[in-house]
């Protein structure tokens, strides 16, 4: 049985450093808590680094946190340090250059958009399988996968606003407020997540389980403060949120039926139902008024667009991957 720690959401603003996991992640959080940023710089110089690691991508998901939440004891001032950032540039192109050699390249948005919206009857991934067969213990565990984005859903694709113009930022806009509740924090789809894992009886601080995740986990998430971060990479994000929107009703759909399967409670069912409707509805925002207005405004950005949509599909993949082969083998999915 995997353990879980079972404690109410926290009101902590910002969390903890991660544990580090290699020499990259040692480095950068030694540099992170001792202080204010600046002189000689420690941190390593990189020259061979493999982006499918996990202390890479736990260096990257600290350095991307900087710009979101913080950290607890971490001064404000280290977002911005040149050193820092220079570190960080060198893994994202190692991990650019990894998703970009794995995903074939295309031109026509909404040719991939077609092909996003024809629902599967079939499948092997974790939402079948928890739809169909898995455990309440499998579900529980892949809620502290999910937790590492839902509990700042939406916030990675905000990036993109300032960097749209016309009736392309006003649909995306109207997606994104509706991510964010309407206007209503209790409706907030970050704080219905943390309610769901709270009625799992799981810790809903926000990212109280970045130790236990694995790599796949942490390039999931990481990939979109990567197009968020990169105005260059604009195309890349809208593409990502189109896509995280069309496949999301389908799949929500069968997580609700394995939660009620399950027996689960109704604040975990609530948060899969809330994306059945709403996101049907935002697939078609997106299609039409976010994707087809940027496209008419820049088409050249049309292929960044597509690799946005195939790079979201290799990374949850590589993540699907490591969930059913750990499940398969009777294992936990978690480090």
């Amino acid at each position: 049985m995997t353990a879980f720690l079972s404690v109410s959401s926290s009101t902590a603003l910002s969390p903890d450093l991660p544990t580090p996991c290699g020499p990259i992640s040692e480095a950068v959080t030694r540099c992170l808590a001792a202080g204010l940023p600046g002189g000689a710089s420690v941190l390593p110089t990189l020259t061979d680094v493999d982006p499918t690691s996990r202390d890479v991508q736990l260096t990257l998901l600290i350095c991307y946190e900087l710009h979101y939440r913080g950290f607890e004891g971490v001064v404000d001032a280290w977002e911005w340090d040149p050193d820092l950032l220079r570190l960080r540039a060198t893994l994202e192109s190692a991990f650019l250059d990894y998703v970009r050699e794995h995903v074939e390249p295309g031109d026509d948005a909404t040719a991939e958009m077609d092909a996003l919206s024809i629902e599967a009857s079939s499948g092997t991934g974790p939402s079948w399988f928890l739809r169909d067969e898995g455990s309440w213990e499998q579900m529980r565990e892949y809620f502290v996968h999910r937790s590492i984005y839902h509990l700042k859903e939406a916030d990675p694709h905000a990036w993109a606003i300032p960097r749209l113009t016309g009736q392309a930022k006003a649909s995306y806009v109207a997606v994104e407020f509706d991510e964010y509740g309407g206007g209503k924090g209790d409706r907030l789809h970050q704080h219905l997540w943390a309610e769901s894992m709270v009625a799992a009886e799981l810790d809903a601080s926000y990212l109280g389980y970045v130790d236990r995740v694995p790599a796949q986990t942490l390039a999931w998430v990481n990939l979109m403060s990567l197009f968020g971060l990169h105005r260059s990479l604009r195309g890349a994000t809208v593409g990502h949120l189109a896509a995280t929107e069309i496949t999301s009703s389908p799949g929500s759909q069968r997580y609700v039926q394995g939660l009620r399967r399950l027996k689960a409670p109704e604040a975990c069912v609530a948060f899969y139902a809330e994306h059945v409707e709403a996101d049907a509805v935002h697939e078609q925002v997106l299609r039409h008024d976010v994707v087809g207005s940027l496209l008419r405004d820049e088409p050249a950005l049309e292929a960044d667009v597509v690799f946005g949509m195939r790079a979201l599909d290799f990374v949850e993949n590589e993540l699907a991957d490591h969930l059913m082969a750990r499940w398969s083998a009777g294992q936990s999915s978690l480090d």
